[in-house]
């Protein structure tokens, strides 16, 4: 991946992998990152090279005409903890072409708000209570979850997963049993278009102080 500048008058690709509920400057959530081969050798000196494998996601095309807002509000809400990259993107569907130049934010080991290798049952039990104006930290991981899995076959993340199965043993400790959402990616879709119309009438959802950590 390439760090580069995209042209106002030009189209933007972008690819998503996550969606938005975070947490407080007092309960920090945690969102998802990608993270380079190399970056992983570094975070994980003793484990063997992981075999390469796609990322999956979703890639939303945006006319010229909205490139300089879509750009200007995503830097607002995504410049705190990733850095902009650039990638190829193969749609799943084979017959369609691939999209040579797609931009795609990424949290980067040097980035501040970058935490590394967590022990997982403590990263649970932190997103559990961690919530913020975007909503709650579990239902993050509970709808990436489900949408991985709506995604295709093989679309599944087994990291995520197994994260969210120990989420919900956290809940079941406390009470609360979490059976699934009924999320996935048509509430993602609504809840982009809820935030676009916020965009077009000059407020956001974002405006409200919200913070994360990879």
């Amino acid at each position: 991946m390439a760090q580069s500048t995209e042209s106002p008058e030009e189209d933007l690709w972008l690819f998503g992998y996550g969606e938005d509920h975070r947490g407080t400057p007092s309960s920090p959530g945690r969102v998802v990152t990608l993270i380079s081969h190399s970056d992983f050798l570094t975070l994980h000196p003793t484990l063997s090279p992981p075999r390469p494998s796609p990322v999956w996601g979703a890639v939303y095309h945006i006319p010229p005409q909205h490139v300089p807002a879509v750009r200007s509000y995503l830097d607002i809400r995504e410049i705190n903890g990733y850095s902009i990259q650039y990638t190829p993107f193969q749609p799943a569907d084979s017959t369609l072409p691939a999209i040579e130049r797609c931009m795609v934010y990424i949290g980067l080991p040097e980035n501040p708000q970058f935490l590394g290798v967590q022990d997982p049952d403590e990263l649970a039990r932190h997103i559990w209570k961690s919530k913020g104006p975007s909503g709650e930290n579990k239902d993050y991981l509970f709808m990436l979850e489900e949408s991985l899995n709506e995604l295709g076959e093989g679309a599944g993340d087994e990291h995520v997963e197994d994260l969210a199965r120990r989420v919900k043993e956290v809940g079941k400790l406390a009470g609360v049993v979490v059976e699934g959402t009924v999320h996935g990616t048509q509430v993602v879709e609504e809840a982009i278009t809820a935030e676009v119309g916020r965009m077009k009438s000059g407020s956001s959802s974002h405006e409200q102080e919200e913070t994360e950590k990879l």
